[in-house]
């Protein structure tokens, strides 16, 4: 199957970002599923099988400056082999990153050049505000525009009673309760998928991914499992990142369901999520204020008369101090990253004076 790039997403902007890798003899492709050191593209060959060159590996500092599902990237085609050399990755336009699981401080990008992105959360005991509010300060971090999808409708009694809960952490967000067993909700959401727009579904596992992207498709593409029994937490069924062009135009992303979500680089995510907190934190009287014991307190009045919700400011602190911490290591790597660049930089200079 060869594919248009326009079908893919490929719009002015991006075009005029690859006209000078396409003075180069170099064409277009979209990454639509990373293997390990492999990627699976789209290109208007049909699919290849693609790999960075050399050069771009010796320059990738970090795990992020390699393709991720989504990308637009500068390749050399060999269809008659079924295979491509990635030779650069086009200026991404949105970027859902997170930081990897453990102690490493690394980044790990979950979807490239999204327009949309669809955070799925399932209506029954896994149910949980305080992890919607960290998926939207990631999801307004990104670039793309959030939109919940309350999903598994089917089994919660009041729907419309868990979207209210949202309302005061998703201010603005558009919020739609699907159900795939009922077959419900999905008409609303085809205002999205318009042809070369990217959704990137993100969530939890188990709540139900899998199965809104076979609804979507016509077709079961995706392994579907049941949730545990106890507390409906999920089971993953998604292993990788995967890009697919849907019947109406548009193009979906699955993702693997996410146990954990740890924060990367999310000041105005952050800033975006908690507007009636950074609001309040500015009519204090004292610009410094802690929220302590200070006079006139703006913060503190808000907690005392239930404007603001505990639950949510103390979730609000927790986070920000997480981001400041991520940030002091974030910095010490890039002082060590950028030490052993210069070293490799150096060590290659003196091979090629000893070689001449």
């Amino acid at each position: 199957m060869t594919f248009q790039l326009q079908q893919l997403g490929f719009t002015p902007s991006i075009q005029t970002a690859f006209e000078s890798f396409a003075n180069l003899g170099y064409q277009a492709a979209r990454v639509a599923l990373e293997h390990t050191h492999l990627y699976t593209l789209y290109t208007e060959h049909g699919e290849l099988i693609g790999e960075v060159s050399g050069k771009y590996r010796f320059g990738a500092i970090g795990r992020g400056d390699f393709p991720a599902v989504g990308d637009w990237v500068a390749i050399s085609a060999r269809p008659e082999d079924g295979r491509a050399t990635i030779h650069a990755v086009l200026p991404r336009f949105s970027k859902f990153s997170r930081k990897v699981a453990g102690a490493t401080t690394d980044e790990q990008i979950v979807a490239t050049n999204i327009n949309t992105v669809f955070l799925v959360v399932a209506l029954n005991n896994d149910f949980n505000v305080r992890r919607i509010e960290r998926y939207l300060i990631m999801a307004w971090e990104s670039g793309a525009n959030p939109v919940i999808i309350l999903s598994k409708s089917d089994l919660c009694d009041d729907p419309a009673a868990k979207a209210a809960e949202l309302e005061s952490v998703a201010i603005g967000v558009p919020t739609h309760i699907v159900s795939t067993v009922t077959d419900t909700g999905f008409d609303e959401l085809k205002s999205y998928l318009t042809e070369g727009m990217t959704i990137a579904l993100l969530g939890s596992s188990g709540v139900g991914k899998s199965s809104i992207i076979n609804r979507m498709l016509g077709k079961e593409s995706q392994k579907v499992q049941e949730v545990r029994e106890g507390d409906d937490r999920g089971r993953h069924t998604t292993t990788h990142r995967e890009l697919f062009l849907l019947s109406e135009g548009a193009l979906m992303i699955d993702t693997p369901g996410m146990r954990e979500l740890q924060l990367w680089d999310a000041d105005e995510g952050f800033t975006s999520s908690f507007q009636d907190v950074e609001s309040l934190t500015e009519q204090c009287y004292y610009s410094d204020c802690q929220h302590r014991q200070e006079p006139r307190c703006a913060v503190r009045m808000a907690l005392e008369n239930g404007t603001l919700d505990r639950a949510r400011y103390d979730n609000y602190n927790k986070m920000k101090a997480e981001l400041a911490y991520l940030a002091r290591k974030e910095d010490a790597k890039l002082r060590q990253q950028e030490k052993q660049k210069w070293k490799q930089i150096t060590k290659s200079v003196r091979g090629n004076a000893k070689s001449r």
